[in-house]
């Protein structure tokens, strides 16, 4: 082989060690923020600049090492992805400062988490001293979808207020899984039991009715809300609605007024599938 060749790939694994290099040496420096965003921005660089890398070689195999260490890199996101429900569509950044010891970027990260979409913008403040690099992210926005519940909203304006990155991402991350849990919950009931339960919002909604033909007029509202508080604690909170036509008989309605309390004490003993379904098998069978 030509020996130009050879120069050409010696080249090739150098640039590769220098920006190896330098990824490691920004993730420690930001890692204490994020350490979402500082894998996230890690790995997604190695994969662009895997593109990058060969689109120049037009077609030749790159070395061995290289592709077991990109391959590790993809293992580890989609590792990161699959156990935190966090995926980031889109990241860019701008270099508004930069001194000797002091650099200052604009950051602007959208994804979306167990299909809740996010986006952040923040600045991240790096200073350097002699022994280390000190980070710090200033002017935290984070945008949620409008529709979602209002504590949500008062939890996002908190965590802005604290500039704390990583809190949002563990929070968020356990809203949007009892989001989803619910979801699935919902349509699992409605796949077994079509004819009685009913989605009036559709699978995104917080609650779902039951209804049995046998009682013209009777229904049961199960509400599922997902609470979450300004330090991040979130808490699913179930509920249920009984509607009673007027012409049911008094000992029949103090039963009725009774489901509420005896489907919470359900929920404690059994659970929130098998509450639910216990109520769901108990009320078809009402007639």
């Amino acid at each position: 082989m030509d020996s130009s060749v050879y120069q050409v790939y010696e080249d090739e694994i150098q640039l590769l060690k220098e920006e190896i290099k330098l990824l490691s040496e920004k993730y420690e420096d930001i890692k204490q923020e994020s350490t979402f965003f500082s894998d996230e921005e890690v790995l997604m660089s190695a994969k662009l600049f895997q593109r990058e890398f060969l689109r120049e070689r037009k077609g030749h195999t790159p070395p061995s090492d290289l592709t077991a260490e990109l391959e590790s890199l993809e293992r580890d996101l989609s590792f990161l992805e699959k156990f935190t429900g966090i995926q980031i569509t889109s990241h860019s950044k701008k270099t508004l400062e930069k001194t000797v010891n002091r650099t200052v970027r604009k950051h602007r990260l959208s994804g979306n988490c167990q299909s809740l979409p996010f986006c952040l913008e923040f600045q991240l403040l790096e200073v350097q001293n002699k022994e280390n690099v000190s980070a710090a992210i200033t002017d935290l926005s984070i945008i949620v979808e409008s529709g979602l519940c209002s504590e949500l909203s008062k939890f996002v304006s908190s965590t802005e207020e604290r500039g704390n990155l990583l809190m949002f991402f563990r929070s968020f991350s356990s809203y949007a899984e009892w989001c989803k849990h619910r979801r699935c919950t919902f349509l699992h009931f409605k796949a077994k039991y079509p004819s009685i339960v009913i989605l009036p919002e559709g699978q995104e909604g917080d609650h779902i009715i039951l209804r049995n033909p046998q009682l013209p007029g009777f229904e049961l509202m199960i509400v599922w809300k997902v609470h979450i508080n300004e330090e991040g604690t979130t808490t699913p909170v179930l509920d249920l609605l009984p509607k009673v036509p007027e012409q049911v008989g008094e000992q029949k309605k103090a039963a009725i007024d009774n489901a509420p309390t005896c489907f919470r004490s359900m929920l404690l003993l059994f659970g929130i599938e098998t509450a639910i379904e216990n109520l769901i098998q108990v009320f078809s069978l009402e007639k």
